[in-house]
């Protein structure tokens, strides 16, 4: 049975159940998502074949710091970075390292800063250099799909509304949708109820209910849905060695909709595509 509380009343941590957020506490996550947004915005310029990921890494810290903030997700877990820096075959939870950017590769980055104890987190695909059509083409499906997914979110409807978008959409332009990540409640907490699948039918999960705050992050692959976790137990990949492309928005149910919070200031939310 699914239950919802009041956040402003409920303990700092995941019980399973759902948190509706005032208006305070929109305010709230406009402020740490609108630095998460502004980040990504400035590694647009940054990206670029020759430059490593630990070095977007440490923008990602520095540019935190400069502004009050922490990342999210520097010693989560054991996790040691300010980022996740996912290239080409990579699904999610890439860990920056030493290895330069190539020409033609295609890079998630995923960003979380904690701003006065709340969560922004987003991520978006970049270019390196000039792409091949194929890996352009599996960026602006991806993006679609987010779209696609956040267009359904509304009071009354249920969270499979909007995998069941996502899947739909993905697999009519022949790409598959990772079933093994999801997106989650955020706020106060880094990852909270209820799971957002990015794949089902509109008549599944709970019913969405104005206060709900959440990311919508669908990973979609050119190949076969299936991904393995390599050694380090972060890294995420395909199994078939398939490009992998993710976009990610943290929303907030509305009266009539939803808010996207984590919006490009600049307009940057998809760098690279042509309808940019």
């Amino acid at each position: 049975m699914v239950s919802y509380l009041d956040a402003q009343s409920a303990p700092l941590k995941n019980t399973g159940q759902i948190r509706l957020h005032s208006p305070e506490g929109f305010e709230a996550m406009r402020k740490a998502c609108l630095l998460t947004a502004n980040c990504l915005d400035e590694l647009a310029s940054i990206v670029a074949p020759g430059v490593t990921t630990n070095a977007i890494d440490r923008f990602v810290f520095e540019f935190g710091a400069d502004h009050g903030a922490l990342p999210a997700t520097l010693n989560y877990r054991g996790y040691t970075k300010s980022s996740c820096t996912s290239i080409n075959h990579v699904v999610c939870h890439g860990i920056p390292d030493d290895k330069p950017l190539r020409e033609g590769d295609i890079v998630n980055i995923d960003v979380t800063y904690i701003v006065d104890g709340w969560h922004g987190d987003s991520s978006r695909m970049y270019p390196v250099g000039e792409i091949k059509r194929a890996a352009e083409r599996l960026m602006e499906v991806t993006h679609e799909s987010l779209m696609r997914g956040i267009s359904a979110v509304r009071p009354g409807v249920r969270t499979g509304a909007i995998g069941a978008a996502i899947q739909t959409y993905a697999e009519s332009e022949r790409c598959s949708v990772v079933r093994d990540f999801c997106g989650h409640g955020v706020g106060q907490l880094f990852h909270d109820a209820p799971n957002i699948l990015h794949y089902g039918t509109s008549n599944e999960g709970v019913e969405l209910r104005e206060g709900m705050i959440f990311t919508i992050e669908p990973m979609i692959n050119l190949g076969r849905p299936h991904v393995k976790v390599l050694a380090d137990g972060w890294t995420a990949v395909t199994r078939d060695r398939s490009l992998s492309a993710q976009y990610e928005h943290t929303v907030g149910v509305t009266r009539d909709g939803c808010e996207i919070f984590t919006l490009s200031p600049a307009g940057l939310f998809a760098p690279g595509l042509k309808f940019e």
